[in-house]
């Protein structure tokens, strides 16, 4: 078998196949063994057909066309694997069939193209000192402060107030009701000696505010205008006379910051301990999130640099893959997959995954370059203690060749991040800077932008 190869756009490679005339005619002869095999004529016994009768019935050209399929179905791989190609996914027959039967001959050899898939070449640009802007996260200066008020909100206890009258963050104890300027009654807006907090990010601010001042057997009518964004939409922006009763006055009587508390909400053993382990906390998780945002930004950087021309076909698999992870994290929320993914909304899905998919390519890729570049790779036992941690995980229901591939690439991946992460050159921001500054760039007359910025010492 002859093969002419040719490098063709989107990372093909081109085949032009030529068949000897021998094996063509081995390939019809075949075909019409396969037909007196399977042929049920009348008047003869299966498998006992003459090849004239064949012929006849079925016609020289249908036999053509089994042998051509099946000669190019079975030709194709064998010339992918005489080549060496490096194929990805399938092989595309590309010469037109009807042509091909026509042409048909079993004294010439038969002549058609294909084409095959590779991974698509790619190219770097400068990586050796990525200049990259993220956002760094500070600890709020009453992060410990509020924490602990969160968890003695939690831990308080009702008290009942007596001799004033209702005021903010107060646990009223209220019958209500609810009717609409025509009087009629509102569904689902009736109770009795029902716990309301007044608190404007708890209920309506004119139901709270308007409950200011009431005192315990008060009955008073408010008018409320509910938000025009309201989740009910028969309420959404109506106005809303509600009689509401006071029966009883609280307030969160909150526990005392000692070290009895600390036990009680933490293993320490002392209140000065868990403000220190607080500290350690949200400072750690502070450096986490800026360091999430400085390795985003140089994962970025990498898609920025990064030139590669790919198949349709890995296109396609990286947007399956992000749309099987999205289903999965939709699952999780406890949502009906089957009814967001439907035969109508997934080709809308895969269009819009399409440019993500474009980028985890190129980061993807990108990375493996890089550590192609800088002969970055990983040893056997670094593979096999990674893997190990994963099997356990899953209860050792893992493949491991996919296992081990998908380890490595994990790997890799860390060291090409640590490589970049020690020659950057990272702009650490406000966090919120970058999504305004995408938004709204004020841009000086000499064309700079000005920014408060600090920068992290390479």
């Amino acid at each position: 078998m002859k093969v002419t190869q040719e490098n063709l756009p989107h990372s093909q490679v081109g085949l032009e196949i030529e068949v000897p005339a021998a094996e063509v005619k081995s390939y019809y002869e075949k075909s019409i063994q396969d037909l007196v095999k399977n042929a049920n004529i009348p008047g003869f016994r299966k498998g006992k057909v003459p090849r004239q009768i064949i012929l006849q019935r079925f016609g020289v050209d249908r036999v053509k066309a089994m042998a051509a399929e099946d000669l190019m179905q079975k030709t194709m791989p064998a010339a992918v694997k005489q080549e060496a190609i490096p194929a990805i996914g399938n092989y595309q027959i590309t010469s037109n069939f009807d042509e091909i039967v026509d042409n048909f001959s079993t004294d010439k050899p038969l002549v058609f193209k294909g084409s095959v898939d590779v991974m698509p070449e790619v190219k770097v640009g400068d990586y050796t000192k990525p200049a990259v802007t993220a956002e760094e996260t500070k600890v709020a200066e009453n992060a410990v402060a509020d924490f602990l008020l969160e968890r003695q909100k939690e831990k308080a206890t009702l008290v009942p107030v007596e001799g004033r009258g209702a005021q903010i963050d107060d646990i009223a104890v209220v019958d209500y009701s609810a009717k609409r300027l025509d009087g009629e009654d509102v569904e689902g807006a009736t109770a009795t000696d029902a716990e309301f907090e007044m608190s404007h990010g708890k209920f309506i601010a004119d139901l709270v505010d308007g409950m200011v001042g009431m005192k315990v057997d008060e009955t008073k009518e408010i008018l409320v205008r509910f938000p025009a964004d309201y989740a009910r939409q028969d309420l959404a922006d109506a106005q809303i006379n509600f009689t509401v009763t006071v029966k009883g006055l609280k307030i969160p009587e909150l526990p005392a910051l000692d070290d009895d508390f600390a036990k009680e909400i933490s293993k320490e053993e002392t209140m000065e301990a868990l403000q220190a382990m607080l500290i350690d906390n949200f400072t750690k998780e502070a450096a986490d999130k800026t360091q999430a945002s400085i390795d985003a930004a140089l994962a970025d950087s990498v898609i920025a640099i990064t030139e590669l021309d790919p198949p349709e076909s890995l296109i396609e698999q990286e947007v399956i893959s992000i749309l099987e992870t999205m289903a999965n994290q939709f699952s999780q929320y406890g949502m009906d997959v089957s009814k967001l993914f439907t035969k109508e909304s997934i080709p809308k899905m895969k269009e819009n995954c399409r440019p993500d998919a474009l980028k985890n390519l190129k980061r993807s890729l990108g990375i493996a370059k890089i550590a192609e570049l800088e002969k970055i790779t990983v040893e056997t036992s670094e593979v096999q203690a990674r893997a190990l941690i994963i099997r356990q995980q899953l209860e050792g229901k893992a493949d491991e060749d996919r296992l081990k591939a998908f380890v490595e690439s994990d790997l890799i991946n860390e060291k090409v991040m640590k490589f970049l992460r020690d020659r950057a050159v990272v702009t650490l921001v406000p966090v919120g800077s970058l999504a305004k500054q995408a938004e709204d760039l004020e841009i000086d007359p000499d064309g700079t932008i000005e920014t408060t910025a600090t920068t992290v010492a390479e």
